[in-house]
């Protein structure tokens, strides 16, 4: 009888996405300690990915987002995260598969996963928040980001082992 080998790859990188989903999950319902924050790299072209159509545009392979003192609505289910943030002074909200992240980082204790996407690498789902006109979740509380700020992407090469 002929079985697969048993697939430690996939069963590590299971693991790991495990590790960011549970710390994810304690940031959804406390809210980050200390110093903490996190850096998130994911492939925007991955199916499930779900982000407003000009951040698509002007990062059609991955992108990076910061988890520190602006954002908002974070929720985290087995599958993916929710998050809302600011780009260019108007909120938005992406949804991101596990499955898309490529690296997370928490420069705070100096920790870093790296990791190969699972599924394909195109083909994303199409939603109505894809489109230039998908609306803005503008809000008048105080802690607006201020004009012109906002969203970061950011290069992790810096986290990187060479």
């Amino acid at each position: 009888m002929s079985q697969a080998p048993l697939d430690y790859p996939a069963m590590l990188r299971a693991a790991m996405r495990g590790v960011v989903q549970q710390a994810l999950e304690e940031v959804a319902e406390n809210g980050l300690p200390g110093d903490h924050h996190f850096y998130l790299h994911f492939r925007t072209s991955h199916p499930g990915v779900s982000i407003p159509g000009f951040l698509r545009q002007r990062f059609p392979q991955e992108m990076g987002i910061i988890l520190q003192h602006q954002f908002w609505g974070l929720m985290v289910d087995e599958e993916a995260f929710s998050v809302t943030l600011a780009f260019d002074g108007a909120r938005y909200s992406l949804t991101v598969p596990f499955t898309a992240v490529t690296a997370f980082a928490d420069p705070s204790v100096n920790f870093l996963l790296s990791f190969e996407p699972d599924g394909p690498a195109e083909g994303g789902a199409e939603t109505e928040e894809e489109s230039d006109e998908a609306p803005a979740t503008r809000s008048d509380e105080d802690d607006e980001p201020p004009a012109g700020g906002g969203g970061q992407v950011v290069d992790f090469d810096r986290f990187r082992k060479r």
